[in-house]
């Protein structure tokens, strides 16, 4: 879903998924997770640093057939097992700061998780849509299948 405030682009991606939400949480700041599923699309691996405290920073390198491409933020908020806020700059938003925001609501299936990512370039939303929906996919199987589910 992409909605418009004003002329500030967003993203916006809701997702139910069954596995309890302090575990998806805490996916967001293990650097081995994050490594391990954040690679949407063509993104064949990638590397992540994380410093998870509010004001800490995080690096993300993911790496497709044409190269890498680097993600840095820093932490805005951390209220677990509920909501993440952090900014995320990179190539693709000008090298400019954008702002991702995560809820983890509690759903009787699971975990709903609702991304909503602001401030985006116009030409890029649809291209962040179709990342952050390959990425929250890529998290639930990761998730699932480490758990048995």
């Amino acid at each position: 879903m992409i909605a418009s405030e004003g002329l500030e682009r967003i993203v916006v991606v809701r997702r139910v998924l069954p596995i309890p939400r302090d575990e998806v949480f805490a996916a967001w700041l293990d650097p081995e997770s994050l490594a391990r599923w954040m690679c949407p699309g063509a993104v064949t691996s990638a590397t992540a640093e994380v410093d998870p405290r509010v004001g800490g920073s995080f690096r993300i390198v993911m790496t497709d057939a044409r190269g890498e491409v680097e993600h840095l933020g820093q932490y805005l908020k951390i209220e677990p097992p509920s909501m993440l806020s952090f900014t995320w700059i990179s190539v693709n938003t000008d090298h400019e700061p954008t702002v991702v925001t995560i809820e983890f609501l509690i759903h009787e299936a699971g975990t709903e998780l609702v991304l909503t990512h602001r401030g985006l370039p116009p030409s890029q939303v649809d291209a962040h849509r179709k990342g952050w929906t390959d990425i929250v996919g890529n998290l639930e199987g990761r998730l699932s299948a480490q758990e048995g589910r």
